[in-house]
């Protein structure tokens, strides 16, 4: 294995790592504030007005960044899945569909996160978000919108480490119990 693809494969494990542990912040603010919620409008007939956002919020962060570990994992959803076996040229050509599945459907959204309808960037997702303030939070909701790039990077990067040869998490070895 080449520099390139060692370095290719170890960013993209990195990156999957740091993912992790902002997908298990989101989940445990998920969890911390819906409890709140729960907690305060039984007990003391009293909900926090910020508890539903911030878990809208979190979910959103989990979700997103949660796909880009999937990906990573090879748990997303995929064409031809089932060709592992056969000629060279078959198993290339499955990988090859599901590159442009992939670049098909991402790029497009990557754009329009920057750009808006005639390449206007004050129209662009980002932008549009960094003017608007959360209801019931004292912060911009591109703060919330920034986990759609964050996870089309993510994802794109781990794509570049499969065409390099990254075969994805080991699986744990399951007779070694």
């Amino acid at each position: 294995m080449s520099t390139l693809s060692r370095t290719v494969i170890g960013l993209s494990t990195i990156l999957d790592r740091i993912a992790s542990v902002l997908a298990g912040a989101a989940i445990v603010v998920l969890v911390g504030a819906v409890m709140l919620q729960v907690i305060a409008r039984y007990v003391f007939s009293q909900p926090p007005a910020y508890t539903e956002e911030l878990a809208r919020y979190a979910m959103i962060w989990a979700g997103l960044i949660g796909a880009s570990m999937s990906f990573k994992r090879r748990f997303d959803p995929a064409l031809f899945n089932g060709i592992t076996k056969g000629p060279v040229w078959l198993r290339a050509g499955a990988e090859l569909v599901k590159s442009l599945v992939v670049l098909i459907y991402l790029l497009p959204i990557l754009w329009h996160v920057f750009f808006g309808p005639g390449m206007n960037p004050a129209r662009g997702f980002l932008l549009r978000h960094s003017r608007t303030m959360a209801d019931a939070l004292p912060f911009s909701t591109v703060w919330v919108a920034i986990a759609v790039p964050l996870m089309i990077v993510l994802v794109l990067i781990h794509l570049v480490a499969r065409w390099f040869g990254d075969a994805g998490p080991a699986e744990p070895d399951r007779d070694a119990t």
